[in-house]
């Protein structure tokens, strides 16, 4: 692969955004003309979404409706940011053309859409890079600073519930309401969450058992969807649409379990619990890891009250923990700050390559857990193993996308 040019006198990186939807905004923190890099074009298949593409970045902006017009001499890298089921094409066939991509979480919606991905990643050396913005939160990096620094010796045990609060709104009333472009909200919610578990844990998903199932979205009759081009801040409101069975306007398939509950055992002998669901009152993710010689848990996952409590005496109840660390207070950008640091990764990424926070094989491992949690949810919670990545395109993504006669010249 050539690398992308990075002397800015002679012009930005040249970057080009794919789908134009709820997370398009991203990529609005890489727009940053005649400083370094600038999104030159836009792609989505609805024409009148174009129109957000000139708001954000500029009336010069080039518009098309399909992504097989984009080539690697005009852009030097692309952000994929549309519906699931469409990332596995789409990256293959840009990765194929030799153009870096940044691409939304879930890598794909099948483990083996996923393999493909980074096979072709491999196969290509055309750079490949996951949005898992979480590793770049506040609240989960000070939760990984204080288990690598041994406050609780060796972790044992991850557990996690997300209460999803905004859920109805969020997942059942578009198409991620279709397991056809999902597999499930276990993959495409809980793919955040089980990338973090295996963080916190050092290692990844073997074994799964899941149960849970669709039981309050799935009897309300008002299925007549959104107005066509609408986007969720469009039909999003906090203020009604309250207590759940009150929802309106619901996806005409709504086949996605809304409570669901995995257990996994890790590599290592690490075990893991995931329980999410989509109808509470409240709106955050609770963590609770387990070492040899403590446990920590985090109060709050953003915000300026948000802190990580530790304990490492015995004792019965009590809340005042030996060791009660605040999370950094957020910055500005999406997701407690997470948003721009994950952009600036990127960028860097496609600049000088080498290693990143974010990795796609822990972006397949998300998936591929989540995967096999959804076959055993529905199939009466029976064990489901996990396949692994083959081991050379591990090692190829660990080194940071370099084969090892690149890392021998890169050390020259």
């Amino acid at each position: 692969m050539t690398d992308p040019r990075t002397d800015d006198t002679t012009g930005d990186l040249r970057l080009a955004v794919i789908g134009l939807g709820l997370r398009a905004p991203v990529a609005r923190h890489a727009h940053r003309p005649g400083k370094g890099q600038a999104v030159v074009a836009a792609v989505d298949t609805d024409p009148r979404a174009h129109r957000r593409a000139r708001d954000w970045f500029g009336d010069e902006v080039r518009l098309y409706t399909g992504h097989h017009e984009l080539t690697s001499a005009d852009i030097d890298a692309a952000f994929v940011i549309t519906p699931d089921d469409t990332h596995e094409n789409l990256v293959v066939d840009l990765l194929e053309a030799g153009i870096p991509v940044f691409v939304e979480k879930p890598l794909a919606i099948t483990t083996a859409g996923c393999d493909r991905v980074l096979d072709t990643a491999h196969r290509t050396g055309t750079r490949l890079y996951v949005g898992h913005n979480m590793r770049h939160m506040p609240v989960v990096r000070t939760m990984r600073e204080l288990i690598r620094r041994g406050e609780i010796g060796e972790v044992k045990a991850v557990w996690c519930r997300h209460f999803v609060g905004h859920g109805g709104d969020f997942y059942f009333k578009d198409w991620h309401a279709d397991r056809r472009r999902t597999t499930g909200l276990l993959l495409q919610k809980g793919a955040h969450d089980l990338d973090v578990i295996h963080w916190l844990a050092g290692s990844y998903t073997e074994h799964v058992t899941a149960l849970g199932g669709l039981t309050v979205y799935g009897g309300l009759p008002d299925r007549s969807g959104q107005p066509e081009g609408a986007v969720m801040p469009d039909w999003y409101d906090p203020d009604n649409n309250w207590p759940p069975r009150s929802l309106t306007g619901l996806n005409p398939v709504v086949d996605v379990e809304d409570l669901s509950m995995m257990i996994m055992r890790l590599e290592g002998g690490v075990h893991a619990s995931y329980q999410q669901c989509h109808y509470t009152p409240d709106y955050w993710r609770n963590y609770t890891v387990i070492g040899t010689e403590g446990r920590l848990e985090n109060f709050g996952d953003h915000g300026d009250t948000a802190e990580v409590r530790v304990w490492k005496r015995r004792s019965g109840y009590r809340t005042d923990a030996d060791l009660v660390v605040p999370v950094p207070e957020p910055q500005a950008g999406g997701h407690g700050g997470s948003d721009p640091l994950l952009v600036a990764e990127f960028l860097r990424f496609v600049r000088e390559g080498g290693t990143t926070d974010t990795s796609p094989v822990a972006a397949r491992e998300a998936v591929a857990a989540g995967c096999a949690a959804t076959e055993s949810l529905r199939d009466g919670g029976r064990p489901v193993a996990v396949p692994r990545v083959p081991s050379e395109v591990a090692r190829y993504f660990d080194r940071g996308q370099r084969e090892p006669r690149q890392e021998a010249t890169a050390r020259r």
